[in-house]
């Protein structure tokens, strides 16, 4: 009887986990999104903190119109997408590993949900995506590492500058890392940075091909030739190109 108990018990954990991870991959876009948003105080300081004390929903407003415009354009009718301001939370989530072997991968991985998980006991919801925002100073730290975001789990680890000055381009990354968790893949080279041809471009077919007006948003850089590029300095300059709509599975 115990037996038969134990093997029920097991069938449902796998259901469960089946059924969640074919949720995490088949995004019902239909349905509203909910983003949580949860601020952390990444480098201790006293400018990151009173930059998180100044943070509103009101920030992001453009992020919002940003996907809906976008979304619209493939489906022919927006996302409903809701951002969420959490509480801030003081434990950073786990470090990406410098090494990217596929061992390191996993462990990071599997702590990286762990800590989500022990957030999300804390009464957030029940939340479509839940990204971790590391504010850093600019006055110390000049460069950020890449973020990062994981579609099974719909979790992000989001690197951002605590500085009213880097706002429009710390939507860029949150926008980029936000289409990660659903399922949209990097448009770059991993060596040089530079956009891929022709997934990273926004217009691929454009006579001259540069320079590109615009980035692709999950190539990140505006292409100004085979060699060179720039960074955009609003979302304002980047799109979503039908390689990445597909792959959200806003286009068929």
């Amino acid at each position: 009887m115990w037996k038969k108990i134990r093997i029920l018990c097991l069938l449902m954990i796998l259901l469960i986990v089946a059924v969640n991870a074919y949720r995490d991959q088949n995004q019902d876009w239909s349905k509203p999104i909910i983003v949580m948003l949860h601020p952390i105080n990444a480098d201790g300081r006293a400018a990151t903190q009173d930059y998180i004390q100044s943070l509103n929903l009101s920030q992001l407003k453009g992020s919002q119109e940003y996907l809906q415009q976008m979304s619209e354009q493939y489906r022919g009718q927006p996302i409903v997408i809701y951002f969420q301001l959490g509480r801030e939370l003081k434990q950073l989530p786990p470090k990406v590993p410098a090494q990217t072997s596929m061992l390191e991968n996993i462990l990071w991985s599997l702590k990286f949900r762990f800590y989500a998980w022990k957030q999300h006991q804390r009464a957030d919801g029940s939340p479509s995506v839940t990204l971790f925002l590391n504010y850093y100073d600019p006055e110390t730290a000049k460069e950020l590492k890449h973020s990062t975001a994981l579609q099974k789990g719909r979790i992000g680890s989001v690197n951002l500058f605590a500085s009213k000055k880097q706002s429009e381009q710390n939507k860029i990354v949150l926008v980029h890392e936000l289409m990660h968790s659903f399922g949209a893949r990097d448009k770059y080279d991993l060596a040089t940075g530079q956009p891929a041809y022709p997934s990273g471009y926004a217009d691929p077919h454009q006579q001259p091909l540069f320079p590109q007006a615009k980035a692709e948003l999950m190539a990140g850089h505006i292409p100004l030739s085979q060699q060179k590029s720039k960074m955009p300095d609003s979302l304002k300059q980047t799109v979503i190109n039908e390689i990445t709509a597909t792959e959200l599975g806003w286009k068929k």
